[in-house]
């Protein structure tokens, strides 16, 4: 016999009150295997240049936004994890997949087991998804998913979710740090050895990391997240890690009462509505893989409140960067804002890391404290800590974008001091 701790798996040969690795709870008992460990051919290795990539070709899921997050399409015996915010659209992004790839004459399985048959097919009926192979399997045993998935050989196979399923022969509560590694290892095998390609859904916590053992990251192909304002009806699907195509690649969707519905033309989404005369507004052309979405960015300097720390309220980009450019703006400028409270976003829930969006933040908070309003402009370039400005990549692409919308593009196309920057568009004087 051994005991073994129901949190992160570690055995010992006595039992304990207490597990010595993660200071969880006391060790459980569990039965030794007596099944003999069967020996067989020596593993066979082979030369890298003699490896030949797979022939088949990526499966569509249906949906062009789904697919670009991807990289094309889902890659036979590939697992990704798609996590997000309870109620913010995760199953029902994947049904609709589901109903998609079912449509086209594929097989697919959804395993859940948050979910009976019924509320599934209840929701599967709202959203349109009926037709086609799509197969449903209420069950929270991992091993029972597995079995029924070897039995069906789906083209994709859907569990949802990693956190609420669970190894019977472990003794510890599904959503244990032990059960989301042993689940998610089981069917990341299973995947591999079949070549089914496979989502697994994930919780998150109240910090917004997906719940469960850091390594569950690593031991899948992506990782997609599934964000949006819920005032709004905006989602935006986002590419964390990508093992088959680049990261940092965004999809972009609206909820409705028949599912997530693709944005085809996101810049005018975004900019559709904004002000043009309201000061502390600009409109940054950011890239997202292979296109260029309009955002825009809006920041608000207020009176001070009396206290001696000013509050900085900062959504969408890093606060570091905005804390950079406002030290930036007070040595190289004359812009004081030390005793100002100071509100930075992007609109539209989307998160911005280019460095490009250093002058748009910039402009957006001298034209808050100036009180005067940019206009119909789009413009980009980083910030440097010695005050001056630079335009980086992409400008022919980010400046066609900002004409298609009627936007006037403005970027140095050299290093130029951040006060000569500003006083091309009106704020302050050469």
């Amino acid at each position: 016999m051994s005991y073994r701790c129901g949190e992160c798996s570690f055995t010992s040969p006595k039992w304990m009150g207490f597990c010595p690795r993660c200071q969880g709870g006391p060790l459980e008992e569990v039965a030794e295997s007596t099944v003999p460990k069967q020996s067989g051919p020596a593993p066979v290795t082979t030369l890298l240049s003699e490896t030949s990539e797979s022939g088949a070709p990526r499966t569509s899921s249906g949906i062009e936004e789904f697919d670009r997050v991807l990289g094309g399409g889902f890659v036979a015996g590939s697992v990704v994890l798609l996590g997000g915010e309870p109620g913010v659209g995760k199953s029902s992004l994947l049904l609709q997949v589901a109903g998609r790839i079912g449509a086209a004459g594929r097989k697919v399985l959804v395993a859940t087991a948050e979910e009976s048959a019924e509320q599934v097919a209840l929701r599967a009926r709202r959203l349109g998804v009926g037709d086609g192979e799509v197969h449903l399997l209420a069950h929270d045993d991992i091993g029972s998913i597995i079995a029924a998935a070897s039995e069906l050989e789906p083209d994709l196979l859907i569990v949802d979710s990693i956190q609420t399923v669970r190894a019977d022969d472990l003794g510890s509560a599904a959503g244990s740090v032990g059960q989301v590694r042993e689940a998610s290892s089981r069917v990341i095998r299973f995947a591999k050895e079949r070549s089914i390609s496979t989502v697994l859904i994930g919780h998150v916590t109240k910090d917004g990391g997906i719940a469960g053992p850091r390594m569950l990251e690593h031991m899948v192909d992506v990782v997609l997240y599934l964000e949006g304002e819920s005032d709004r009806g905006l989602r935006v699907l986002s590419g964390l890690k990508n093992r088959f195509g680049t990261t940092h690649v965004s999809g972009l969707f609206e909820m409705g009462h028949e599912g997530l519905t693709a944005i085809v033309d996101p810049s005018t989404a975004f900019v559709t509505g904004r002000r043009s005369d309201a000061p502390g507004s600009i409109v940054f052309p950011a890239i997202q893989g292979r296109r260029t979405i309009l955002v825009e960015i809006q920041a608000l300097v207020g009176a001070a409140n009396g206290t001696p720390n000013q509050r900085r309220s900062v959504r969408g980009v890093e606060s570091s960067r905005v804390h950079q450019i406002l030290a930036v703006l007070q040595r190289h400028a004359g812009l004081a804002f030390w005793d100002r409270e100071v509100y930075v976003a992007v609109t539209g829930g989307v998160t911005i890391a280019e460095p490009e969006a250093d002058l748009p933040i910039a402009v957006a908070l001298a034209s808050s404290l100036l009180d005067r309003p940019i206009g119909d402009v789009a413009t980009w370039g980083e910030v440097g800590l010695t005050g001056e400005v630079r335009a980086m990549s992409q400008s022919a692409r980010r400046a066609e974008e900002s004409h298609r919308l009627g936007l006037r593009p403005v970027a140095p196309a050299e290093p130029t001091p951040i006060p000569k920057t500003l006083a091309d568009l009106g704020l302050l004087r050469a």
